[in-house]
């Protein structure tokens, strides 16, 4: 049995080589496009649960100051729950179970219902969350914009 030459194992050192140089760049995308995918479930259950809010509002359901939006003032009052207003017991409505995180960021951005999309802020009330990353998404977005 013949041992390896020296340009042989070279030759062998250096297939392992691009081999390894084009597998990690494909484990980060894959790494990415799952911190993705979490981000849009994670943004697709809060904004149900937000709507969710605002239908139980329009339904009565939710005791609403005159000049209220009826959109949650926090994000834990869907974590909470709120008293349903046409409940003879006065059960309690939950719309989130936990609050998702943002696999880009350490908290959510919260757009209330007076500001505006291009310039979100907050306010007296939770329209809409948004990741607070400044990255950019393998679509060539903002994660801030989606």
């Amino acid at each position: 049995m013949k041992g390896f030459t020296l340009i042989e194992l070279l030759i062998t050192v250096a297939i392992v080589a691009v081999l390894a140089s084009v597998a990690l760049p494909l484990n980060e995308l894959i790494a990415q496009r799952a911190k993705e995918q979490d981000l849009r479930r994670a943004l697709r259950d809060i904004r149900e649960a937000i709507d969710a809010y605002k239908q139980a509002s329009d339904e009565g359901r939710i005791l609403k100051k005159v000049g209220e939006s009826g959109y949650p003032r926090r994000l834990e009052d869907l974590l909470q729950g709120v008293e349903d207003q046409k409940s003879p017991k006065k059960d309690r409505i939950y719309f989130l179970r936990r609050l998702p995180q943002d696999p880009f960021s350490e908290s959510w951005g919260i757009r209330s219902y007076a500001s505006p999309p291009e310039d979100p802020k907050e306010g007296e009330d939770v329209f809409d969350v948004f990741s607070r990353s400044e990255r950019v998404g393998i679509n060539g977005k903002q994660y801030r914009q989606w």
